[in-house]
């Protein structure tokens, strides 16, 4: 593999324009969009259930916070191997066996009769998405080239940011009339469109060889990325670093430093090259993912439980709050997919970081008054600020690449975001335990902390991304 380039959003494989590789583009897209959808869906709809939930299945706070975190546990350890096994063994490949795992788990969240049994579900939820997720971008990267990619990506991260934050109107509206099962239910006619669409219009390129798996290299990776996010979400659990936990993250660490030696060593047929991290663009942008992906998990966590726990917001008011987020990135994303795809990512990515920074700040105030006076402010800012973001932060990924890895590096920039989002869950632990009023003032600490991270990020996307337009 060549060395990084230093423009990161240069076209993708400048020299070998992939467009023609389907007669239907626009049904990959769709495809693309369905697959991932089901795996941003079931991110967020089940936080507005998870009272609900408790309720039935009895569980306290620390226990349902393992329904998240079981989900982004294996989704986290395991996108980067999900990533690579599509540049080795095909995308489409292992895009069906993604979206085929995917919904079966589904089934068994919706009949689990107990708590480990739904957390058990989440966890085959995790590992379905894991290998779904990668590919689907990486399809998508390999249909478009030059300006029809940086729209069809802003589409696609317009869809499934909305697909995202539409999850919790839904579940609140299944929640409050059919049950917090349906909202698993939900996941199959998407998942069986989405097979259909993908075994019927998504095409292997001629020519395409096959990179190398590296199963030392993967094995090492997932194990060490399941430690470490194991043991932060344990040690939120217990409220605490127990032995357990604390071994676990130490053995995570290790692991890792470990995988880190044996990618050295494997060179060019290292399963994530590090020579990709050469270059302070590649490595700026994953940070950026890490911290604003990290906030925006806690928002989306956070918020429909708090209006449900604190302010006495039904499930489906709860959900409904939160529909202004999809509207506005429906509208802005495709819009700045363009705009990245012609100028560059580096404006886009810091302004829209530092408008984000400032709607966590707005979300201090929720609580002290009505929802149009308070929630509704900070919902709107922040949208507009990932309307900014969201795309240019995918093209500009996907263009520091060649084609043959367009694979791992959208496992390893999508394993980075739902990494943040875990480390935050683990983290929100205590939030989730607190009650009425003590619980406002977790709430408010936390969109403290989440504007900070979303300054760091803008910070990282000005000073790190450059010659971006």
């Amino acid at each position: 593999m060549s060395a990084l380039p230093a423009h990161c959003d240069r076209p993708l494989a400048d020299s070998t324009p992939t467009s023609g590789h389907t007669d239907h583009p626009h049904l990959v897209l769709a495809t693309s969009i369905l697959a991932s959808s089901l795996a941003f869906i079931d991110g967020s709809v089940v936080n507005v259930g998870l009272a609900a939930i408790g309720r039935d299945l009895g569980g306290a706070g620390a226990d349902l916070s393992w329904v998240v975190s079981g989900y982004l546990l294996p989704l986290s350890s395991l996108l980067l191997l999900g990533g690579a096994a599509g540049d080795r063994y095909g995308r489409r490949r292992i895009l069906l066996a993604g979206i085929a795992t995917f919904a079966l788990a589904s089934l068994l969240c919706a009949w689990a009769p107990r708590l480990w049994l739904l957390v058990g579900g989440r966890v085959l939820q995790g590992i379905g998405a894991a290998f779904l997720l990668p590919n689907s971008l990486a399809i998508l990267g390999a249909t478009f080239d030059g300006k029809a990619r940086g729209k069809a990506i802003g589409i696609w991260a317009a869809a499934g940011a909305a697909a995202g934050a539409i999850g919790p109107l839904l579940g609140g509206w299944l929640i409050d009339t059919v049950g917090w099962r349906a909202v698993f239910y939900i996941n199959l006619p998407i998942a069986a469109v989405a097979m259909f669409l993908g075994w019927r219009y998504v095409r292997v390129p001629r020519g395409e060889k096959p990179v190398a798996l590296d199963p030392a290299g993967a094995l090492l990776a997932s194990v060490g990325l399941g430690c470490l996010t194991w043991g932060l979400a344990a040690a939120s659990a217990d409220k605490g670093v127990t032995a357990a936990s604390g071994g676990a993250m130490a053995a995570g660490v290790l692991v890792l430093l470990g995988f880190l030696w044996a990618e050295r060593r494997a060179g060019d047929k290292a399963m994530l090259p590090l020579k990709l991290f050469g270059s302070s663009g590649f490595s700026g942008l994953n940070l950026m993912t890490f911290l604003l992906y990290g906030a925006l998990g806690a928002l989306m966590l956070l918020v429909p439980f708090v209006l449900i726990q604190a302010l006495q917001y039904s499930a489906k008011q709860a959900g409904a709050a939160l529909l202004p987020f999809p509207i506005v990135l429906a509208i802005g994303s495709p819009l700045m997919g363009k705009v990245a795809g012609s100028h560059g990512s580096r404006l886009p990515l810091s302004i829209g970081a530092l408008i984000v920074a400032g709607g966590f700040l707005l979300g201090t105030r929720i609580g002290d008054g009505g929802y149009a006076t308070t929630v509704l402010p900070a919902i709107l800012v922040i949208a507009v600020g990932m309307a900014c973001v969201a795309a240019p932060l995918t093209t500009a990924v996907l263009s520091s690449v060649d084609a043959h890895h367009t694979g791992v590096a959208s496992g390893f920039n999508s394993a980075v975001a739902r990494g943040g989002g875990l480390i935050a869950t683990a983290l929100l632990g205590v939030v989730l335990t607190a009650q009425g009023r003590a619980l406002l003032a977790p709430f408010h600490v936390a969109m403290v902390v989440c504007a900070a991270c979303a300054l760091a990020a803008s910070i990282c996307a000005f000073a790190w991304v450059r010659r971006a337009g």
